[in-house]
């Protein structure tokens, strides 16, 4: 019998037969280019370790002919009105929901996320070209201040050509959430995809080109982070790039890039506390607690990885947890029953397993899992795991593991709770969960992190800021805030002319 297991494989396959035992290269200056080089490197699918493809391993003379491309398409795109940008931009959309199921089938395949998840990254990604789409028009508009005999104005005009760099763990939805609003802003970009998980970048490439951005305006070249990304963060004609991944990767880029003295947007590493109260409503906290961990295979960097659990509901709040935890179903990721697929590359699913040693090491339970998972053969599987006993001190507390892995801390109170919350180097999001609405605001204001959501798991709403503090990041997604990165600000002063100008040299 035919399950939808079955049925989705055969569809991945055709969407993939382009892909298979090929070499993916880049797209430069408005179509596809084997590139300059010869290099190429293996990618492989999380889900057996089966090879995809190759990918040619970009050069700096591949980043220089896309900046110089991106350079050249910058007046143009930059002087369209924002009207006409915004029709573009929706006819980007209309083809990413056309190809919703190729977008998602190719990327499960690619990185191991979930059919149930990766159905909605077309979804969102369309979303993403819409909302700024229609912010277009008013990108460049600032403010009016009058100042007694002067009238102040402000505009805002677009930097020109931007470097964008994506993560592995959902490389569409952020491809979008980062080229999205640096097109409506007028930029022009160059895309440097992780190595990791590279196909589905280049099928963005092609619809945002299909679909009328005009060639150069939006180029992407494929390679390893230390050629390919360095290339493109020291690049003179790059005037900002904005990165998603790893805090020590946005250190490197921040100094690639300061001989240039660029523009950087990072939105890096998280390890996130959501903060349970003996008030809170339990039942909805734990569909939350467990949803924002093991959900997206625990690689995303909102993932509220520390739970803090107060005293007196402590051990009966965690074995309800852990009860949910042993149901999670882990396995293929094009089965629609699947809950966690494998881990996007055996080197992360090496680090993600190292920790289950470690926290036996350093003094904690492993409640729950703390092992590789048998679902697929040969794929990058492990258990949802979920530490307790720990301390905030351990290294399961304090580093980012970027899986299916929760460590439990208890508290006494509200004093202890911020503390424990605080004392990472992290501060990209919180969560907490009670029913009093002074402690509610109290720790909105004191928790240390760019993002509290109180009484929710992580609800997007795009006009709204999106970034870290500390080790988390520079800068704000979202709304407006996106066009504060992409868009200089600029003042003019214009005299009503009366104004008293002081003299020198006069006799």
């Amino acid at each position: 019998m035919t399950t939808e297991l079955d049925r989705n494989l055969a569809k991945a396959e055709d969407y993939l037969a382009r892909f298979r035992g090929g070499v993916l290269g880049h797209f430069i200056d408005g179509g596809p280019t084997p590139g300059q080089g010869t290099d190429t490197f293996e990618n492989r699918s999380p889900v057996d370790d089966t090879a995809l493809n190759r990918v040619a391993a970009g050069t700096a003379a591949d980043v220089d002919a896309a900046a110089r491309a991106a350079k050249a398409a910058f007046p143009a795109w930059r002087d369209l009105p924002g009207g006409e940008r915004r029709a573009v931009l929706h006819r980007v959309a209309d083809l990413i929901e056309a190809r919703a199921e190729e977008i998602a089938l190719v990327e499960c395949l690619d990185t191991g996320q979930p059919l149930r998840f990766m159905s909605k990254a077309a979804v969102r990604g369309a979303e993403n070209f819409r909302f700024f789409a229609d912010k277009a028009p008013e990108a460049t508009a600032g403010l009016s201040m009058p100042a007694g005999q002067h009238l102040n104005y402000s505009i805002r005009q677009p930097m020109g050509p931007v470097g964008v760099i994506t993560p592995w763990n959902t490389p569409f939805m952020l491809s979008t959430w980062k080229i999205a609003p640096a097109l409506a802003a007028g930029c022009t970009v160059v895309h440097k995809p992780a190595e990791w998980s590279p196909l589905t970048a280049m099928l963005l490439a092609e619809i945002m080109t299909e679909a009328g951005v005009p060639a150069g305006a939006v180029n992407l070249v494929n390679g390893l982070g230390e050629t390919a990304g360095r290339a493109l963060t020291e690049h003179p004609d790059i005037r900002a790039v904005a990165f998603v991944g790893e805090s020590r990767t946005g250190s490197m880029i921040m100094r690639q890039g300061s001989e240039t003295l660029k523009r950087v947007h990072f939105e890096l590493g998280g390890k996130n506390p959501v903060v349970v109260f003996d008030d809170a409503n339990l039942d909805r906290a734990v569909d939350a607690v467990v949803f924002m961990i093991y959900s997206l295979n625990g690689e995303r960097c909102t993932s509220s990885s520390r739970l803090l659990v107060q005293a007196g509901i402590h051990d009966e709040f965690v074995a309800r947890v852990a009860a949910r935890v042993r149901n999670i179903r882990v396995g293929h990721p094009l089965d629609p029953a699947t809950e966690v697929g494998p881990l996007v590359h055996r080197a992360h699913f090496d680090k993600v397993c190292g920790y289950f040693d470690l926290a036996r090491q350093e003094g904690a339970t492993v409640m729950v899992g703390g092992a590789a998972a048998d679902a697929v053969p040969g794929g990058h599987y492990v258990q949802p795991t979920l530490f307790t006993g720990a301390g905030n001190a351990m290294r399961i507390a304090q580093e980012e593991i970027f899986g299916p892995v929760l460590t439990v801390i208890p508290f006494a109170d509200e004093a202890e709770a911020l503390a424990l919350a605080n004392d990472v180097r992290y501060g990209l999001a919180a969560y907490a969960w009670t029913s009093d609405l002074g402690r509610a605001l109290r720790l909105g204001r004191d928790l240390e992190a760019g993002m509290v959501w109180v009484n929710s798991e992580n609800n997007r709403h795009l006009p709204t800021p999106f970034g870290g503090m500390k080790a988390s990041g520079i800068g704000r997604d979202g709304g407006d805030y996106s066009f504060d990165f992409y868009m200089e600000t600029k003042n003019v002063c214009l005299a009503l002319g009366g104004h008293s100008i002081p003299r020198l040299g006069v006799a």
